[in-house]
């Protein structure tokens, strides 16, 4: 029987939990060409958007020298973390995942494009 519910909770988490897809970092650096005007991903060297060196593991708002909205900062302070699944809702609709930010981006539309964007950052934010 407590195997039986055992399993019952592994399932269930694993149907809950949204998996994302294996992006392809390739197709994830032409949709980021969006982004190249503000962010950067192979130096710490902020534009108008914070670099995104190290971005996965980071705090919302978490960079010192880069002035965020006050709503990136305060959902970094609540324990906004980015990871794939942070970012994926961040880029689906950055002004709906943080109300109040300043990025002016509309979002991604297509999901393959959201999973090959973070594969583009996985590989080129930890280098």
């Amino acid at each position: 029987m407590l195997r039986n519910v055992a399993y019952a909770v592994a399932v269930l988490t694993l149907i809950a939990s949204p998996a994302l897809a294996a992006g392809d970092a390739d197709k994830g650096k032409k949709v980021f060409r969006k982004c190249k005007a503000c962010h950067v991903v192979d130096k710490e060297k902020n534009r108008v958007g914070p670099h995104l060196v190290g971005i996965f593991g980071r705090k919302a708002g978490g960079l010192e020298n880069f002035k965020y909205s006050k709503a990136m900062t305060g959902k970094g302070e609540e324990g906004l973390v980015w990871t794939e699944e942070t970012i994926a809702e961040y880029l689906k609709s950055p002004r709906g995942y943080v109300k109040g930010t300043r990025m002016s981006f509309a979002g991604l539309k297509k999901q393959d494009d959201i999973d090959n964007v973070i594969a583009y950052l996985k590989a080129e934010t930890a280098k």
